[in-house]
């Protein structure tokens, strides 16, 4: 299994780029800042989930002064060859992405999750522990598809629910809803509250599943044995249909839904004590990074594939210590690696590819 080939058109910097990652070893992307490195695995995260972990905007991804940018890959999973093709289109008002797989249009995330799962370790997100509730959720909603691909239904479905019961609160403009209104509600509320606890009961499952192998990575990585554990603190208080009344005034003038599973939280603690407010910053990357490696060892249990690893200039965030324990504890198998400085010493990549040189 893995990432086979790699082709771009219009997409960031670069005007065409085709790329052949070793596939069962460490292919390094060793060139200057501002050469297009972080972009490669962008295109590659942007094959999984038609998303970017670096914008919420999808423009953002498409070359300057171009509308179309094109991104292609080939996989193998043991003898079966998959095609993965993104197109993103820059329209007036918003930008469209089309994404197939082996020429058909997937029904649903879990087709992508079960091709192209991913493990993906940034900047940004070795913050995940000190940063907002989103970037939290969004790591256990990937993680969720990628250990259970069928949970991209359950994903999907409260998405599309929530979508369509925002976009009848805005439609009310701040108005008291009429009786007619309010029946129509009513029954998003019924879906919404279904969809929520689906959703809802999958997180904290899957941290339950996380809990054992979090505290064993973080221990192993901060060399320590504090002990890790986590809460799924809900937006809400009492039942949901309860507080979805309760909050309707405020929804209306709000236009949108201020509470439900896309408002949640994940609180990880640290011997009790709460990681975001109250851990070094040494304690909260080694957490952030314990958590992504949990997540790609449950996979590996769950599915039995080594999902791909996605490295983007880590290093550069961790002191030396950290750098050599996180290497030691990484997985075999497919690696993608990003860095404009030197390579730790312990690192023995297969490929070492000059992005500038392609761009």
């Amino acid at each position: 299994m893995g990432l086979h080939e790699l082709i771009l058109r219009n997409f960031r910097p670069f005007d065409e780029l085709v790329f052949h990652p070793d596939h069962d070893a460490v292919t390094v992307l060793l060139s200057p800042n501002g050469t297009g490195k972080t972009s490669v695995l962008e295109a590659v995260y942007a094959l999984a989930t038609a998303s970017s972990f670096r914008t919420t905007s999808a423009s953002d991804m498409i070359r300057t002064d171009h509308d179309l940018a094109e991104v292609h890959g080939t996989l193998f999973q043991n003898d079966r060859r998959v095609q993965i093709d993104l197109t993103l289109h820059r329209g007036v008002r918003n930008t469209t992405k089309r994404m197939l797989v082996n020429g058909q249009r997937p029904t649903s995330r879990a087709v992508v999750a079960e091709v192209l799962p991913l493990t993906v370790f940034t900047p940004e997100g070795v913050d995940v522990i000190r940063q907002g509730p989103d970037q939290r959720r969004t790591l256990i909603t990937n993680l969720l598809a990628d250990v259970s691909p069928h949970l991209g239904d359950v994903i999907e479905r409260f998405a599309k629910v929530l979508q369509q019961r925002n976009a009848l609160l805005r439609a009310l403009q701040g108005i008291r809803p009429s009786f007619s209104q309010r029946d129509e509600l009513a029954v998003w509320d019924a879906e919404f509250c279904a969809a929520a606890d689906a959703l809802v009961d999958a997180r904290r499952a899957l941290l339950f599943e996380l809990g054992p192998l979090v505290t064993h990575f973080y221990q192993e990585l901060a060399q320590n044995t504090l002990s890790v554990s986590s809460d799924y603190e809900l937006s809400w208080s009492g039942v949901l249909t309860t507080a979805l009344s309760a909050a309707l005034a405020d929804d209306v003038h709000r236009g949108y839904s201020t509470i439900g599973p896309h408002r949640d939280d994940v609180i990880f603690q640290l011997d009790g004590r709460d990681a975001r407010r109250q851990a070094s910053q040494g304690e909260q990357r080694s957490l952030a990074l314990a958590v992504r490696l949990a997540g790609h060892e449950l996979v590996q249990q769950q599915r039995g594939v080594a999902p791909l690893l996605l490295l983007d200039d880590v290093f550069s965030e961790l002191d030396p210590l950290r750098s050599d324990r996180l290497l030691n504890l990484l997985p075999g198998g497919q690696t993608l690696v990003t860095t404009a400085s030197p390579l730790p010493h312990a690192m023995t990549p297969a490929v070492i590819i000059d992005v500038a040189a392609k761009s």
